[in-house]
């Protein structure tokens, strides 16, 4: 059974810090590349950050570089996004995600959300004041 499961979100105010986690199986995390994708209000889902397989190459939308960081700890079979100098439109619900068929990081969150096999429950983080 594939495992993805986000846990993290919720209420921060304008300006904080929040650290979403996607635990999932090691072969997964060893096998492919993993990712955070996000869907707000009324918007599609899109890529944020993906991490490779190798975990040597990250990759990060324009809207979110130089705010968020996304990592992983093998011993814990967990990726990490540490968000910070959070917006409200960084509002939506955040979805951990791999492909099959990926392997590299930037390929995975360039690839459109219906083409992606794998997705979490996803995590709702909420910026406001």
């Amino acid at each position: 059974q594939v495992q993805l499961v986000e846990s993290g979100g919720e209420l921060v105010q304008p300006g904080g810090s929040l650290r979403l986690s996607c635990t999932t199986s090691e072969l997964i995390l060893n096998t492919y590349a993993i990712g955070w994708f996000r869907q707000a209000p009324g918007k599609e889902r899109e890529g944020v950050s993906c991490i490779s397989r190798s975990a040597g190459s990250t990759y990060y939308a324009d809207s979110v570089k130089g705010r968020f960081t996304i990592s992983r700890d093998n011993a814990k079979s967990t990726v990490y996004l540490q968000m910070n100098s959070l917006k409200p439109e960084d509002t939506a619900v955040y979805y951990c995600v791999f492909d099959i068929s990926i392997d590299e990081g930037q390929r995975l969150c360039a690839t459109p959300d219906y083409n992606i096999n794998y997705w979490g429950k996803g995590t709702l983080v909420t910026v406001s004041s």
